[in-house]
């Protein structure tokens, strides 16, 4: 993105640099509270100018290496050209004649100022593209940190639908463990209630036998003669 930025800015220093150089000549044309006002405007648009400069010098920070050096030499001698407008326009004769400009002139002074309305619009156009530009990547890069806020919370949650799957496949297992358990307690109930019913089948034999052996020996002893 730095050296699509450094080539909007390059488009609206041209256009400030092209309508600062027409004014040197303009001033020698021109008198009094014209040339005044001409020389203000050259101060405002020199400022800008200045200020889109120290523009392209940001984004000559973060321009890849490849393009840097190439931006670095437009940049010097942008700025070499912008102060010897400077000095052509301070070097100027502020008490130039007074005699009023012939018909030609006009109409070279005309075409001029219709230039410099050109100039100025094309450059209004590429500060609002600038701007524009600027929002727009702005925007662009507040999506980036939602998807990428977004991208987090969905890993969060899907490592805590993991977590959770492991918690219920390890509850799972244990429920699997406790029902094999009760199935051998059960087992093992089962086989210590058909020993208990034997056991007491054996005694019931038992105790019968042992009563019919004691109901022998009495009936030998007592009424058998």
């Amino acid at each position: 993105m730095s050296s699509e930025e450094f080539e909007k800015l390059q488009e609206i220093y041209k256009s400030l640099y092209d309508e600062l150089k027409l004014m040197p000549d303009r001033l020698l044309k021109c008198q009094g509270e014209e040339k005044k006002r001409l020389v203000r405007t050259f101060d405002e648009r020199h400022g800008e100018a200045v200020e889109v400069l120290q523009g392209m010098e940001q984004e000559l920070i973060g321009a890849p290496s490849s393009y840097r050096n190439t931006m670095s030499t437009k940049l010097r001698l942008y700025r070499r050209d912008l102060g010897k407008l400077q000095r052509e326009v301070k070097s100027s004769d502020l008490s130039s004649s007074s005699t009023r400009p012939a018909e030609g002139a006009y109409g070279v002074y005309s075409s001029q100022n219709e230039h410099s309305t050109q100039l100025q619009s094309q450059r209004t156009l590429l500060l609002q593209g600038h701007e524009h530009l600027n929002n727009a990547s702005q925007s662009i890069e507040r999506s980036q940190r939602i998807a990428a806020e977004t991208d987090q919370i969905g890993v969060d949650i899907i490592e805590e639908l993991g977590d959770q799957r492991e918690q219920l496949d390890r509850t799972r297992d244990r429920l699997v463990n406790t029902g094999e358990n009760l199935s051998r307690s059960r087992k093992i109930l089962r086989a210590m209630s058909r020993r208990l019913m034997t056991n007491k089948l054996m005694l019931s034999v038992i105790i019968l036998m042992e009563l019919a052996i004691l109901g022998a020996v009495v009936y030998l002893k007592f009424f058998r003669k």
